[in-house]
């Protein structure tokens, strides 16, 4: 029997999203703000050319960019 999640065609990773956001929307407000705050993530990145480290470029502005760069287009 197949769980619930992938019955829906959920992955994995989502319905752990998905469940924890819910978590976090039914705490009181000192503690929701609290795990809010953890649950937020800031990815980066960096291109590596011949071995040394680029700049590193925080994620979601560089989505942004590439988002109104081709929108643009």
């Amino acid at each position: 029997m197949a769980f619930a999640w992938k019955a829906s065609g959920l992955t994995y990773n989502k319905y752990l999203s998905v469940a924890a956001r819910v978590v976090r929307r039914s705490l009181k407000d000192d503690k929701r703000l609290a795990a809010e705050r953890r649950g937020e993530m800031e990815l980066r990145f960096a291109k590596w050319n011949n071995g040394k480290q680029g700049d590193m470029k925080s994620l979601a502005d560089a989505n942004a960019a590439s988002m109104a760069e081709a929108a643009g287009t």
